[in-house]
């Protein structure tokens, strides 16, 4: 059987390490569910593992190398292999209920994917995969810590997040020029912000836009009135914030926005 050819404008990293699939794997609790998407399953290396347990799967990849060297490998389960983009796929074709999210993220598309993730957050509820490990370590990051930051409050709003383990160059092929994490984030109980969403997520990225300034300064385009310029919260960085803090911080700007219309 002909080995899948790691394509660099996919940003494709194969793991090799079965060690370290098992404990990516194990990682998935699935105890809401057990229905779980594989996103770029490449050679297979978590697909084998995911085969064996007692899951509705489904393994999407852009690469039809892949999914052609996946059906082959298992042709009794060639109609769980989905050749497609999850970023523009209508994830209610792979499942119309909730489901779990597994998987080697390519590195090019890893941020993308979590605003997908955010955009359906209330059919998935946990997520288990391997990224950058600087990307990892943002999205895990506290308030107060330099690598926290946009993906860090957004994911933080809506999922518990937590690193599994660290993962050196070595166990890809062709290995990367970073470590990468595996992290899991599961899904807490809150259904929607206590504010504007939109206006959440524009008051966060104009926050960080700037972040070693003050949010007074940083906020400054937003033109707010004095009531709020005033406020001792707006001394402190963006990087500083917690998901309640913008949220309290969204809700003042929307209810200044009301009384001056």
């Amino acid at each position: 059987m002909r080995k899948v050819k790691a394509k660099k404008g996919l940003g494709q990293h194969f793991l090799t390490d079965p060690t370290v699939a098992g404990q990516i794997v194990d990682a998935l609790t699935m105890d809401k569910n057990r229905s779980v998407v594989e996103i770029g399953p490449g050679t297979g290396v978590l697909t084998e593992l995911l085969l064996n347990k007692d899951i509705d799967l489904r393994a999407i990849d852009v690469d039809g190398e892949s999914i052609r060297f996946l059906k082959e490998k298992y042709p009794e389960f060639q109609h769980l292999m989905i050749q497609g983009d999850f970023l523009k796929i209508d994830i209610n074709l792979l499942f119309n209920s909730e489901f779990s999210i597994i998987g080697n993220f390519p590195y090019n598309i890893s941020s993308q994917i979590f605003f997908k993730v955010l955009d359906n957050r209330n059919q998935i509820n946990e997520i288990v995969c391997m990224l950058q490990r600087e990307v990892a370590d943002r999205i895990i990051s506290p308030p107060g810590n330099r690598t926290y930051g946009i993906l860090s409050v957004f994911l933080q709003a809506f999922y518990d997040t937590e690193k599994i383990i660290d993962v050196p160059p070595e166990v890809f092929r062709p290995p990367p020029k970073v470590w990468s994490s595996v992290i899991r984030l599961k899904r807490n109980e809150k259904k929607d912000l206590q504010c504007d969403e939109k206006l959440f997520r524009h008051v966060v990225k104009t926050g960080f836009q700037m972040r070693r300034k003050t949010l007074r300064n940083a906020l400054k385009g937003l033109n707010l009135p004095a009531s709020i310029t005033q406020l001792e919260l707006l001394d402190k960085r963006a990087e500083r914030l917690s998901v309640g803090d913008f949220e309290f911080l969204t809700n003042l700007i929307a209810n200044s926005t009301i009384e001056n219309e």
